[in-house]
């Protein structure tokens, strides 16, 4: 099966996730094109099977750029098979789960896009990659009541096993 991966990555996380699904495909025995959304005119869908959709959420919202591809390409998408992976930090914890799929939920709204299968995942700590607001935001919002220090640094919490299940049951 031909699978077009094409995501958004502002930190680089959700980048190492569709390259992880990437790998994972190719695994499987399918034939592979992984694309960034920031190179649009490098994106074709037509001799795609499949498209796994990746993109990660900063202030409640994915990627403006990946919601407008989406528009653009919705007739498309919808004659595919289509999974979308919405990577956030609230995905990580139990209470965020909600929430994580209220992104997935306005972003349905604004696209008028609905995947066929759709899975939050949670995404990861990048601390140099913040500014003082950013972090103050992860600190006191997302990573409240948490065991975890933002300032040790990066840390994923993506569970790749999980991830790895998700993907293989997408692409029988």
């Amino acid at each position: 099966m031909k699978v077009s991966i094409v995501y958004a990555t502002i930190e680089g996380q959700t980048g190492k996730i569709a390259g992880f699904v990437s790998d994972k495909a190719r695994a499987l025995g399918h034939d592979v094109d992984l694309l960034d959304v920031d190179d649009p005119s490098k994106i074709s869908l037509a001799d795609s099977d499949a498209v796994i959709l990746a993109a990660s959420v900063h202030q409640r919202r994915h990627p403006r750029n990946f919601e407008a591809f989406l528009g653009a390409e919705s007739k498309e998408l919808s004659k595919k098979k289509t999974m979308l992976l919405s990577v956030s930090l609230s995905a990580a914890f139990p209470e965020g789960l909600q929430e994580a799929q209220e992104y997935v939920l306005e972003m349905k709204m604004r696209t008028k896009f609905e995947p066929d299968r759709t899975e939050v995942v949670a995404g990861a700590v990048r601390l140099g990659e913040y500014d003082y607001f950013a972090l103050q935001v992860v600190r006191h919002v997302v990573l409240r009541d948490h065991d975890y220090d933002v300032q040790e640094g990066t840390h994923e919490f993506t569970d790749w096993d999980s991830l790895a299940k998700q993907v293989a049951q997408f692409l029988e």
